[in-house]
């Protein structure tokens, strides 16, 4: 690990430390979700990420994450990837979403994100509007986002939303609630 990713590790496990008051998507379903345009990359290149853009072509999976090249955010990042086929034979598209270490988001679309899908820089507005800033045990917010994933069906409506600091189920619930919307 480089000296650069140490310290980048070291400063979210300090974060994260603070972090132990579980956070809750506040976009309920049904609710319309915020519409953006955010900077980021794709298979390593820079790319500008529209949502209305993205929902002219179906549903979207937004997943909020708190730091690129980061433990949980890698694996959560490889498992999306992984799971691309279903995403795409369901009509849906994956935009990633974080505040931490942006200036890496080339990198990490890149290594973590096998080409596959876009990352994107979420500037506070944007986390705020989602509500989906990272929680302090005090309850004060941080200037990261936590890891929430919302399934945004085509009409702009939010159709499923999952907020859990641990990576391993967001990318199963949202398959299935985009799976879901096909059949509604």
């Amino acid at each position: 690990m480089t000296r650069t990713r140490k310290a980048i590790a070291a400063s979210l496990a300090a974060v994260l430390a603070f972090a132990t008051t579980p956070s809750f998507a506040a976009l309920k379903g049904g609710a319309q979700a915020p519409l953006f345009t955010a900077s980021g990359a794709m298979a390593g290149k820079p790319i500008t990420v529209d949502l209305a853009k993205a929902l002219k072509r179906g549903p979207v999976v937004l997943y909020f994450f708190p730091a690129a090249f980061t433990g949980g955010c890698n694996i959560e990042a490889q498992a999306f990837a992984n799971a691309m086929d279903g995403f795409r034979k369901a009509g849906a598209t994956v935009i990633g979403m974080t505040a931490g270490n942006t200036d890496q988001l080339a990198a990490f679309s890149a290594e973590k994100c096998a080409g596959k899908f876009a990352v994107a820089a979420a500037t506070p507005k944007l986390i705020a509007s989602y509500d989906v800033a990272l929680t302090k045990a005090d309850g004060s917010k941080t200037d990261w986002s936590d890891r929430t994933t919302y399934v945004i069906g085509q009409d702009g409506r939010i159709a499923f939303s999952y907020s859990n600091l641990k990576p391993n189920e967001h990318v199963a619930k949202a398959l299935a609630a985009v799976r879901g919307l096909a059949y509604n």
